[in-house]
């Protein structure tokens, strides 16, 4: 199964497509992808814990050895038996031969586990690559919330140079001067802030490859462009197909291997062995052979029956309490999204034209004097906490997007989505 996560995969490609190829410090998507796909330890743990099985596989494909023996008897005793004249020397071969299929029951049993390895490999990668993709998102959250930043330093900027022109006018107090000069101050420190943490994001990101001194940028993307999703109903049959439900199956397939193993150990094993003996008095020779059977293999081998029976009894619960909380989580995250999505349309398309509207127009009215200070500061206020209000919701759709997409294995790709009016600049 191949997953490319797509979270903001439209934006990141057509601004891939723009830059030039010798900017190689531009770090798409799926570059972070391929560097912790080739690098990481969790995935490359996979190759030696595959060369063990391979291992074990032949150590189980062995049939049971064959023992040569010796034993000499009647000698150096007394009377008759003094010295060698009458010993008996015999040479023996033995070995077991094993009965109920235990030697494919074995074979059965570790190649199974090879087989539930990959789908294992395949699990964990998906984790990692939503783990890459949350942090590539935490990137470009960093960068949008610059750009509002930037947004409300303009805003403030504004705000302060028309009242120094009025306080120098005498038409206001200084300390409206002050104030905007405060509130130009504090957007000031939340650009600060939103860069240092789009720094502290991208190391986060590049310790997932063993990055210690990241000097890449990631490309710009859309944080506010949500792709569709399928409906609910098509996104939970996809559900069966993903490793979290496969790995059940893989392990119905052990469980049944030691099941049959188990089984097989009710069959007695029969040791054999033949041999020639040599009679040193009249130097004679004879055949030797015998066979040994174990009593009551059967009653031995029921507990380890009834084990593996009850095991995989509790493997069909687990899968149906797995398949319950996947179902459960795969319910919220589609919730989530679908209002993500809501949110971020009805504030791009109703809330912030208006909000710039009367901005702009208490921006006029400020300087003709018919408006204050605080009601102009007041509706900039406003147009920031919108804006950050909806991207919060887009990122809170993203998330929810990688973790369907962590669910059922799938990626979502759509066209270009308009952009919304009232974005991010």
């Amino acid at each position: 199964m191949q997953l490319r996560l797509t979270v903001l995969a439209v934006c990141v490609a057509a601004c891939a497509a723009a830059w030039p190829a010798a900017a190689a410090d531009r770090l798409t998507l799926d570059d972070a992808f391929e560097r912790v796909a080739r690098s990481h330890p969790d995935l490359r743990l996979f190759g030696p814990r595959r060369q063990a099985f391979a291992a074990e596989l032949d150590r189980a494909s062995l049939r049971p050895a064959y023992v040569a023996g010796g034993s000499i008897e009647n000698a150096l005793g007394t009377g008759d038996a003094s010295g060698l004249s009458g010993a008996e020397l015999t040479l023996t071969l033995a070995s077991v031969f094993e009965r109920g299929g235990k030697l494919d029951a074995r074979r059965t049993l570790v190649q199974s586990r090879i087989d539930a390895l990959a789908v294992e490999r395949e699990s964990r990668r998906l984790d990692l690559l939503a783990e890459v993709a949350r942090r590539y998102l935490a990137v470009v959250a960093a960068r949008a919330q610059s750009a509002i930043a930037r947004l409300d330093i303009s805003q403030r900027e504004r705000t302060v140079a028309a009242a120094r022109q009025r306080h120098q006018a005498g038409a206001s107090p200084e300390s409206v001067l002050l104030t905007a000069q405060a509130a130009l101050a504090r957007a000031a420190l939340d650009l600060a802030r939103s860069e240092q943490q789009g720094i502290a994001a991208r190391q986060h990101l590049a310790a997932l490859w063993g990055e210690q001194s990241p000097d890449f940028e990631v490309m710009q993307a859309d944080a506010l462009n949500l792709v569709d999703v399928a409906d609910f109903a098509t996104l939970a049959q996809w559900l069966e197909r993903t490793p979290e439900v496969a790995r059940f199956a893989d392990a119905r397939r052990i469980g049944e291997a030691r099941l049959h193993l188990a089984r097989a150990e009710s069959k007695a094993d029969v040791d054999w062995q033949v041999g020639v003996r040599r009679l040193q008095a009249s130097d004679d020779f004879g055949l030797t052979a015998g066979i040994s059977i174990p009593l009551g293999s059967s009653g031995r081998a029921r507990s380890g029956i009834r084990a593996a029976e009850a095991e995989l009894a509790g493997l069909e619960i687990e899968r149906e309490a797995a398949g319950l909380s996947l179902y459960s989580t795969l319910a919220q995250a589609h919730g989530r999204y679908r209002v993500a999505q809501l949110e971020v349309s009805r504030l791009g398309e109703d809330v912030l034209p208006m909000l710039e509207r009367a901005e702009n127009a208490s921006d006029r009215a400020y300087r003709a004097g018919a408006a204050s200070y605080l009601e102009w500061a007041s509706l900039q206020a406003e147009r920031t906490a919108a804006l950050r209000q909806q991207l919060d919701a887009a990122l809170e759709g993203q998330r929810a997007l990688i973790e369907i997409q962590r669910l059922t294995g799938q990626a979502f790709v759509a066209a270009p989505a308009p952009s919304n009016e009232g974005a991010i600049p």
